[in-house]
C-alpha cells in the first residue's frame, strides 16, 4: 500500500525513549490505558466503519488496533513507523490476535508516497518528536483527499502533578517534561495544537483533554510516569538532571504510591490533548 518513492522531510527530533522491547512494552501499556480516551476521541471525531485510516507514528500497533475496530471489516488502516523493531511488534500482534484489517510499514509518513489517499490520518505522541512539526503535519496532510479527517493526541506533561503535593511524584514529572525537552521534544506540544492545526493550513480543531487521577493505591497512574521516567533515564543523566542513585527507577513507582496514599493525596497524569478536523479543498489549492 506504500510505494518506495521519498521525498524530502523534515528532520526528525531524536526519540529519546528508545525502542527497546521493555520500552516496547511500556508502550502497550500506556496504551491500554489511554485506549478508552483514544477511543472516545476517534469517535467523537467521526472515525466510522468503511473509512481508510493511517496511523503516523504507530509504534506498538495500539492506536492502529483501536482505529481498525472502529472502521471494521470494510475498513483499513496503515500504520507507518520509523522503527523497524516497533513495525516488527506491532506485525507479530496484528497476526497473534488475527486483526486482517490493519498493516504495518516502515518509514517516514512525511515522505512516503501512498497509492490512493486516505479517509483519515490518526497518530498519538507523535507530532511532539517532529523537529517542526507544522511542516509534518502540512506533508502527512497530502496523503488526505478533501474533506478528510486529521486526528492526533499529544501530550501536556504540566497536567502531571499531585494534589496536596507528593515530592516524589511532582520531582519525577519534572524530570519527565525536562528531559523530553532537553531531547528536543515538545512536552505540553499538546496546549499548541490550535495554532498547529491553523499554521498548517487546517481549520480550528475542535478539542477535548483527558487524563487518569486518582489517590486509589491500585491506580495506573503510578507505573504510567515511573515506566517513562524509566525509559529516560540515560537522557536524565546525560543532562545531568538527576543521577541513577537519585532516581531509584526500581522502587520509583512503590515510593509514588506509598506517598500518594499516606497522604490521601491524587496523582494526575501528563494529560492527552486531542484535535480534529477536516481537510478543506482550500488547503489542497494553497499547497
Amino acid at each position: 500500500m506504500s510505494s518506495s518513492q521519498f521525498t524530502t522531510s523534515p528532520p526528525q527530533v531524536e526519540y529519546a525513549l528508545g525502542h527497546s522491547s521493555r520500552e516496547l512494552d511500556r508502550l502497550s501499556f500506556q496504551g491500554a490505558v489511554f485506549a478508552p480516551f483514544t477511543w472516545q476521541l476517534f469517535t467523537q471525531a467521526g472515525i466510522i466503519p468503511g473509512m481508510r485510516v493511517l496511523d503516523v507514528g504507530s509504534g506498538s500497533g495500539d492506536v492502529s488496533f483501536l482505529a481498525a475496530q472502529l472502521v471494521g471489516e470494510g475498513g483499513h488502516v496503515l500504520g507507518v513507523d520509523r522503527s523497524p523493531a516497533a513495525v516488527e511488534r506491532a506485525r507479530e500482534r496484528a497476526i497473534r490476535h488475527n486483526h486482517l484489517n490493519v498493516a504495518f510499514v516502515e518509514g517516514d509518513p512525511a515522505a512516503m508516497q501512498f497509492d490512493q489517499p486516505f479517509d483519515a490520518i490518526v497518530g498519538r505522541f507523535v507530532l511532539m518528536y517532529q523537529d517542526d512539526p507544522v511542516e509534518s503535519l502540512r506533508k502527512m496532510t497530502q496523503h488526505l483527499h478533501a474533506g478528510g479527517l486529521v486526528v492526533f493526541q499529544e501530550v501536556d506533561s504540566s497536567a502531571c502533578r499531585s494534589w496536596p503535593a507528593v515530592s516524589a511524584f511532582d520531582e519525577a514529572a519534572r524530570w519527565l517534561s525536562e528531559a523530553l525537552r532537553g531531547s528536543g521534544a515538545r512536552p505540553e506540544l499538546g496546549l499548541e495544537m490550535h495554532s498547529l492545526f491553523l499554521d498548517s493550513g487546517l481549520p480550528a480543531p475542535s478539542m477535548r483533554v483527558d487524563a487518569v487521577v486518582s489517590g486509589d493505591a491500585e491506580s495506573p497512574v503510578y507505573e504510567l510516569l515511573a515506566e517513562a521516567v524509566r525509559s529516560l533515564v540515560p537522557t536524565l543523566v546525560k543532562l545531568n538532571i538527576a543521577s541513577p542513585a537519585h532516581v531509584r527507577i526500581d522502587s520509583l513507582a512503590d515510593r509514588i504510591r506509598q506517598e500518594v496514599v499516606a497522604r490521601r493525596a491524587v496523582a494526575m497524569s501528563y494529560g492527552l490533548v486531542g484535535a480534529w478536523a477536516r481537510k478543506s479543498v482550500a488547503h489542497d489549492m494553497g499547497r
